[in-house]
C-alpha cells in the first residue's frame, strides 16, 4: 500500500506534466470538496437525470455519488454530464440484480457500506413528516442522502433502513420535483449550511492528495509509463 509520503512525492512528480494553471484549478476545487455529505440514488433509469445528478455533485462540491443498481443500470449521458463524471467518484452497488422476486440486496449492501464509514442514511420522500434541507441536523455527523427512481421513488427497503427522512417543501399542485431537480435543491441547501457551520467538512490533506492523483492520471497521456519511470527512479535512489 502506498504511504502518504510516497503519494505526495508521486503527486509532485506528475504535476509537472500539466500546466500550472490546471494544477492550481484542481487545488482550488479540492479545497471546496467534501465527503461529509454524499449523495445516493437507487434504480434511476433515465440517463439525462442520472447525468444531471453527477453535474450537481460536482457543482456543489460533493465528491462521491453512490449508485444502487437493483434493476436499472446507471448510464451517464455525456452531453448532460459535460465531463463531470471524471471529477466525481461514482461508487456502484450492482453485484446482485433484481429478478421477479424484487430482491434489494444492493440496497442493503449500500446501506451497510455507508454505515461502516460512519454515515447516517437519509431517505428523500414527499410522503413523510420529515426534515428539510434547511433543518436536517449536520452536527450529528456524516450524512448520505438517497433519492429513488423517477416512477416509484425509493424502495421500501431503503425507506425502512433510513435513520432519518427528508422532504423538499412544496407549494404547488405537484407532489414532487424531478429527481435531478430534487437532488440539486437538496445539495444546495445542505452544502450552503455546511460551509456556514463549524463542522469539519473539508477533505483531509491525504484525501486531497489521493483525489488529485486520480484526476492527474485521467488527464495525463502515457501515465503508466510515467509512473513506472517514477518508481524506477525511486528504487534506484534507495539502492
Amino acid at each position: 500500500m502506498q504511504s502518504p509520503a510516497e503519494a505526495r512525492a508521486l503527486l509532485r512528480y506528475l504535476e509537472q506534466f500539466v500546466t500550472a494553471e490546471r494544477s492550481a484549478r484542481m487545488d482550488a476545487v479540492l479545497a471546496q470538496r467534501t465527503r461529509f455529505v454524499t449523495l445516493g440514488i437507487e434504480d434511476i433509469y433515465q440517463p439525462q437525470n442520472a447525468s444531471a445528478v453527477v453535474r450537481s455533485c460536482d457543482g456543489f462540491g460533493v465528491q462521491e455519488l453512490h449508485i444502487i443498481e437493483n434493476r436499472n443500470r446507471y448510464r451517464v449521458n455525456p452531453q448532460v454530464a459535460l465531463g463531470s463524471s471524471q471529477w466525481v467518484e461514482l461508487i456502484r452497488y450492482n453485484g446482485r440484480r433484481d429478478s421477479g422476486n424484487e430482491s434489494r440486496a444492493n440496497t442493503v449492501q449500500a446501506v451497510a457500506a455507508l454505515r461502516d464509514r460512519g454515515y447516517r442514511i437519509v431517505a428523500s420522500t414527499p410522503h413523510r413528516d420529515a426534515h428539510t434541507p434547511e433543518t436536517v441536523p449536520l452536527e450529528q455527523g456524516r450524512l448520505a442522502v438517497f433519492f429513488g427512481n423517477e416512477l416509484n421513488g425509493l424502495s421500501d427497503t431503503m425507506l425502512s433502513a433510513a435513520d432519518e427522512h427528508l422532504r423538499i417543501p412544496m407549494y404547488g399542485f405537484v407532489e414532487s420535483f424531478n429527481i435531478s431537480v430534487a437532488a440539486a435543491v437538496t445539495m444546495s441547501g445542505i452544502t450552503r449550511r455546511l460551509r456556514d457551520s463549524r463542522v469539519q467538512w473539508r477533505l483531509s490533506p491525504n484525501e486531497r492528495t489521493a483525489i488529485k492523483l486520480q484526476w492527474l492520471r485521467a488527464q495525463i497521456r502515457g501515465i503508466r509509463r510515467l509512473e513506472k519511470a517514477f518508481y524506477a527512479e525511486r528504487e534506484e535512489m534507495e539502492t
